[in-house]
């Protein structure tokens, strides 16, 4: 038998780090390992995606999912380049992941030889914590099992060079003599635990705060039990990080959900209103959605030193593994009797999935994307694996899914790079193979990514003991998420030329490789797709006909994104008129469901003027008729639906009505001649030009100026935004409240 080759050395001493799976792509510079794998029979397997790029996106997702060593492999120059985006996201999320990459032949090094990259340069920055080049035999060893512990004890990746003909050469051990670096496999990881005087000062802070909150990470995973406990004791509410979200279950009822930019409303509540905030496993970045610097004391649990005391001013520090230093810090906590700062975030969860579950069920052209996730959270296996790509499904995936039981899920979180979503369901598949994967993904990132990774997984789905990877296409035909971040961020219309997409036949392209493939463009089909998906004994693909105008609205939106939005429909936005019905509707009813119980069903309603003088607003149950400055008061969905039926901006307006409350309502035929009462159940109203753009005014009096616009949109986004705020705030009010602000307070004009 013929001495084993450097080569051989390699995947025999993967084998010995139980390195079962490399996603990889073949090329001249890693000649000799694919030979080597020849001849170790496919151990460890060598699975061949369409790119590089998404072999790196694969072992991410691997690795996310299985806590273990994520492996990729790619030839030398442009294949080593290929590599860096699944790198970069493995680095940002600190995930552990290996690169083996060719090189050219150590005598052409230098010589600017075809495909010769400087490699230790490129990975310098993405593999700043290993990157080396093998160059003899007895040095390969020590590179190679310094790599693998590296990757795993600091969730980052590093990358191993191996010189084409390096690994041809027959393969010899370090021996034992000067400037040899033997080396050995295996590490068994310590459990750090801070010192009990470190754990006392942080029990004594925890102990003192009244209004507790938690903000858990990826880095808390593994201490579900501990995080429970401690929740209890302290009456805490939990916020997850986004790449925490698999942490705790979405069912308890004082978990928040997500927070920050893809956030809930109830963890932007909790956070604004913290005395005292434990941070743990979480290197969360959003500063902005902590709270107020000075407002509240803090404590972080991290197990790495380098993430210590980054994002906020905490008052104490502890490096520790979270379990085990949550399990230490129990003890001394005292049980917090007074519950009723937990009562008021439990109300506010339970709202909360009230409202999403109606912001679910709003009507959209076809279909609204919510409720393709929506109908699937019910819906989902307690073992299933969860993803989603880049773009505004990460939106509906933080907010709309409840995770419960054992789910995973995760995405690319701080690259938040498009078109890792197949690849990280193909690699959750080989990682886990008897259990569900579900990847969910726009147009955009199928474009780009992942209709070549459907050929991967036509190619390997029958190994698999459990058959269900299901992939959920976005089909909007739009790149949604820009699209939207340039009207809220910076008030640009829609670039048809930058943002719209081809339109692609989804299901149609996956039935062709032989795949089962549903095309969904009605609501009522959802469901059924979703059942029909996850009782499939292959991979499915859902083709889903999303309408692009349901805005991905955060909880917390301020008034001047709204306000930025609204001025991009006003310069000439294509889909300017279903983006504001779906807009606005989308916000105001999720503001009419946060708040107190005695708010959340008050009535929203607007009151334009054509004179910017200060008036005293007309009695709403006075038989008189209003002064002749004031053209409508109508409800502002039903003016919402009346703007969407109509294509000219300035015809929009309703024509003299008056505000209305239950009781005045049934007086219709007590109203002055020219005027009209509408009641909520309305069903028609027609329509007239005002005089002037108006300024707006809300039933509690105070004014909302329109600030010049020539066209109601800004207008009416505007006011949903100021509504939103006054009402989540406490200053909207019930229908009997908002009659006596109409019949005692002036309106102050632009002072307000």
């Amino acid at each position: 038998m013929a001495a084993p080759k450097v080569a051989d050395y390699l995947l025999s001493r993967l084998r010995e780090w139980d390195v079962d799976t490399v996603f990889a792509y073949p090329g001249d510079g890693i000649n000799g390992l694919l030979a080597a794998w020849g001849r170790a029979e496919n151990k460890p397997q060598f699975v061949q995606a369409r790119h590089e790029e998404m072999a790196a996106f694969e072992a991410v997702g691997y690795a996310k999912f299985t806590g273990r060593l994520g492996v990729c492999a790619a030839t030398s120059g442009p294949g080593a380049i290929h590599l860096l985006n699944g790198l970069y996201d493995a680095k940002l999320d600190h995930v552990p992941v290996l690169a083996i990459v060719g090189q050219t032949n150590r005598s052409a090094m230098g010589g600017s030889y075809q495909q010769e990259v400087d490699l230790l340069s490129l990975f310098k920055d993405v593999a700043s914590d290993y990157v080396q080049m093998v160059t003899v035999a007895e040095q390969l060893p020590n590179v190679l099992d310094r790599a693998i512990r590296i990757a795993l004890a600091r969730r980052a990746p590093t990358v191993v060079i191996v010189p084409a003909d390096v690994q041809e050469l027959a393969y010899s051990a370090p021996s034992h003599e000067f400037k040899m670096v033997p080396s050995s496999v295996g590490i068994r990881w310590p459990e750090i635990v801070p010192d009990s005087d470190a754990l006392r000062q942080a029990a004594e802070i925890l102990n003192v705060g009244s209004k507790v909150a938690i903000l858990a990470g990826s880095g808390a995973r593994g201490a579900t039990a501990e995080l429970e406990q401690v929740a209890e004791l302290l009456g805490a509410g939990v916020a997850k990080a986004l790449l925490g979200k698999d942490v705790l279950s979405d069912e308890l009822p004082y978990v928040t959900g997500s927070i920050g930019l893809l956030g809930t409303r109830p963890s932007y509540e909790m956070m604004s209103a913290a005395d005292t905030l434990l941070t743990v496993g979480s290197s969360f970045p959003y500063t902005q959605f902590m709270p107020e610097f000075g407002q509240a004391r803090a404590v972080q649990i991290d197990v790495d030193p380098g993430m210590i005391g980054m994002r906020y001013p905490y008052e104490l520090n502890l490096v520790g593994d979270a379990a085990a230093t949550l399990r230490a810090l129990l003890p001394l906590l005292t049980r917090k009797e007074d519950r009723s700062w937990r009562e008021s975030i439990e109300s506010d969860v339970a709202r909360w999935w009230e409202t999403m579950a109606m912001q679910a069920g709003l009507e959209a052209g076809p279909i609204n994307p919510m409720r393709l996730f929506s109908e699937l959270s019910t819906r989902l296996p307690d073992n299933a694996i969860v993803t989603a790509d880049s773009g505004s499904s990460a939106n509906w995936y933080a907010r709309q899914l409840k995770f419960r039981g054992t789910m995973r899920g995760s995405l690319s979180g701080n690259l938040a790079t498009m078109g890792p979503g197949v690849p990280y369901g193909i690699g959750a598949k080989f990682g886990c193979p008897d259990r569900p994967v579900i990847v969910f993904a726009g147009d955009g990132a199928m474009q780009m990514n992942g209709l070549a990774e459907l050929i991967t997984i036509k190619r390997y789905w029958e190994q698999w003991s459990d058959p269900r990877l299901v992939i959920a296409v976005l089909h909007n035909d739009d790149l949604n998420q820009v699209t939207w971040e340039m009207r809220a961020m910076g008030g640009a219309p829609k670039f048809v030329e930058s943002q719209s997409l081809p339109d692609v036949d989804y299901s149609g392209f996956a039935a062709s490789l032989g795949l089962r493939a549903i095309a969904v463009d009605k609501p009522d089909d959802i469901a059924p797709a979703w059942d029909r998906a996850l009782a499939a004994d292959q991979p499915t693909l859902l083709d889903v006909r999303c309408d692009p105008n349901v805005p991905p609205v955060p909880p917390h939106a301020t008034f001047e994104q709204i306000t930025d939005a609204a001025k991009a429909m006003l310069a000439g936005d294509e889909d300017r008129w279903g983006v504001i019905k779906q807009g606005v509707t989308t916000k105001l009813r999720s503001s009419c469901r946060i708040g107190s119980a005695e708010r959340r069903g008050a009535d929203i309603a607007m009151l334009f003027t054509r004179r910017r003088a200060n008036r005293r607003l007309p009695e709403p149950e006075s038989d008189r008729p209003p002064p002749a400055s004031h053209s409508a008061v109508v409800s502002a969905e039903h003016l919402i639906d009346r703007m969407g039926a109509t294509s000219t901006p300035t015809s929009c307006m309703p024509p003299k009505l008056r505000t209305c409350s239950p009781s005045s309502a049934s007086r219709t035929s007590s109203a002055a001649p020219g005027w009209a009462l509408l009641p909520r159940t309305a069903s028609s109203m027609p329509i007239s030009a005002p005089g002037a753009v108006p300024n707006l005014f809300l039933a509690d009096g105070s004014v909302c100026p329109t600030q010049g616009a020539a066209n109601p949109a800004l207008t009416i986004m505007a006011l949903a935004s100021r509504l939103a705020q006054r009402m989540a705030s406490g200053a909207a009010m019930d229908d009997d409240a908002a009659a006596r602000a109409g019949r005692t307070r002036s309106v102050a004009g632009s002072r307000r």
